[in-house]
C-alpha cells in the first residue's frame, strides 16, 4: 500500500493475512485469517446452495464495504474503480454531476453548497435540503460516498434524486448531469480599498489560485479583505496549509496531526504575501474541515474576525491508500489540533461575531445586498482600515 494525499473533506480493503504490515512507519498488526471464519464459512455455504450465479468479485467488494460502513465512520470509505476515478476527476477540478457539495451530519446527507448554473441550481435545489435517495436507492450519512457516487456519472444521463426540506417534507427532483467545472477561487475589490474572495473548496489548485488572486488585489491597492469559507466542506491538508500560510508568521504551526500511536506531526507556515493584512472571515455550518483549520488558525492568531455561524465539527483527517486495480481506501488516520491545541471534532468553531442567515432568504435567489452575515463582514473590513 501506497500513501496518497492527506484529506480533510466531507465527503469519501482488508487484508487478511498472517503478518504484519507498516503505515506511517508503525507497525500495524493485522487479523489472521481465523479471525474472520464466520465470513468465509457464509461464503461457502452460499456456494454450497445458492441457486444463481455467484460473481466473486461482487462478493469480495461488498464484503469489504461491509466491513468500512460497521466502523460509522462516513470518512472511511472503500472505492471500487469507477469510484476512485470519479473521486479523482473532483479532486482535479472538473466532473460530471449535478452540482452540489454535500456533508454527512447526523446519520443525514445534506446539501451545504449549490453550485452556479449546475443542473441542481437549476432545478432548485437548496442549502439544508437532505438528500434521503438517488434513483430510488436509499442512502444516509455512512454511505456518503456511495450517494456522492450515484449522483456523478456521465453528461446528459438523468438521475432522481428524492430530497426532504423543513416545511416542504419529501420531494423528487429529475436532474440531468452536465460537465461542473470547479471554479474554486473568485475574488473582486468591493470597494473602499476592501477586498473579496470567496474558496469553495480545497483542489489541487486552490492555494496556488487563491495566491494568485490575492496579489492580484494588493495589486489594486487593498488594505483589508473577506474570505468568504461559507459551504466550503474542505479538502487537501496541503492545498489548506500554503493558502492560510500568507497570512501566518512563517514557522508558526498552522494546524497539527496526532495518530491512534500517539504520533504527532506540525504542519508549519510558509510564510507568505499578506502578513498583518486585516482579515475578516465569512463561516457557516458548511464550513468544514480544511475550512476549519484556515479558521481556526486565523482564530488562534488572533489575525482576523471570524462572521457568521459555528463551523460544522470536523475534526479528523484522512489519507488515500493505493489497494490495487485502480481500487482505493480513504480511511481516517488521525485527529487535528488548531495553534492552541484543540480539536474542533463534533463542536466547530464560533464565530466572533455570530450572524443569523435567515431561512426565507435561502429559499430565494442569492443577492449579496440582503446577505446579513456579509454585510457584516464587509462592515468589519472596513473597521479596519486605518
Amino acid at each position: 500500500m501506497n500513501n496518497k494525499k492527506k484529506w480533510i473533506t466531507w465527503t469519501l480493503v482488508i487484508l487478511i493475512v498472517t503478518n504484519t504490515l507498516t503505515l506511517f512507519g508503525t507497525k500495524m498488526y493485522i487479523s489472521k485469517t481465523a479471525d474472520f471464519a464466520k465470513l468465509f464459512e457464509i461464503r461457502n455455504e452460499l456456494y454450497k446452495y445458492y441457486d444463481g450465479t455467484i460473481d466473486e468479485a461482487a462478493l469480495e467488494e461488498g464484503a469489504i464495504k461491509g466491513m468500512t460502513s460497521a466502523l460509522n465512520d462516513p470518512y472511511t470509505v472503500f472505492m471500487n474503480k469507477k469510484e476512485y476515478e470519479q473521486f479523482n476527476t473532483q479532486t482535479e477540478g472538473n466532473y460530471s454531476g449535478v452540482g452540489l457539495q454535500v456533508q454527512a451530519k447526523d446519520d443525514s446527507i445534506v446539501v451545504v453548497d449549490v453550485f452556479e448554473d449546475s443542473p441542481s441550481k437549476k432545478a432548485g435545489v437548496l442549502p439544508k435540503d437532505i438528500i434521503e435517495k438517488v434513483e430510488g436507492t436509499d442512502v444516509t450519512g455512512k454511505e456518503l460516498e456511495k450517494a456522492v457516487s450515484l449522483m456523478k456519472g456521465k453528461e446528459g444521463t438523468e438521475v432522481t434524486l428524492t430530497l426532504y426540506r423543513e416545511g416542504k417534507g419529501n420531494f423528487d427532483v429529475k436532474l440531468k448531469r452536465a460537465k461542473i467545472n470547479l471554479v474554486t477561487v473568485k475574488g473582486e475589490i468591493l470597494g473602499d480599498n476592501v477586498g473579496y474572495i470567496q474558496v469553495t473548496m480545497f483542489d489541487e489548485n486552490t492555494a496556488k489560485n487563491f495566491t494568485s488572486k490575492l496579489k492580484e488585489l494588493q495589486d489594486k491597492g487593498i488594505k483589508s479583505l473577506i474570505v468568504d469559507l461559507r459551504g466550503n466542506p474542505g479538502g487537501l491538508l496541503d492545498e489548506c496549509v500554503d493558502m492560510v500560510s500568507n497570512f501566518v508568521p512563517s514557522n508558526k504551526v498552522i494546524v497539527s496531526t496526532v495518530d491512534k500511536y500517539k504520533n504527532k506531526k506540525e504542519y508549519k507556515s510558509k510564510g507568505g504575501i499578506a502578513i498583518g493584512l486585516p482579515l475578516t472571515i465569512l463561516t457557516n455550518e458548511g464550513t468544514a474541515s480544511a475550512s476549519e483549520i484556515f479558521s481556526g488558525a486565523v482564530r488562534d492568531y488572533k489575525i482576523g474576525t471570524l462572521v457568521g455561524k459555528k463551523t460544522f465539527g470536523k475534526g479528523v483527517v484522512q489519507t488515500m491508500l493505493d489497494t490495487g486495480e485502480g481500487t482505493a481506501l480513504k480511511v481516517t488516520v488521525s485527529k487535528y489540533y488548531t495553534p492552541n491545541g484543540e480539536n474542533i471534532h463534533h463542536t466547530g468553531i464560533k464565530p466572533d461575531i455570530e450572524v443569523e442567515y435567515p431561512d426565507d432568504l435561502r429559499q430565494k435567489a442569492y443577492d449579496r445586498n440582503t446577505d446579513p452575515q456579509f454585510s457584516k463582514a464587509l462592515e468589519m473590513a472596513k473597521s479596519k482600515i486605518k
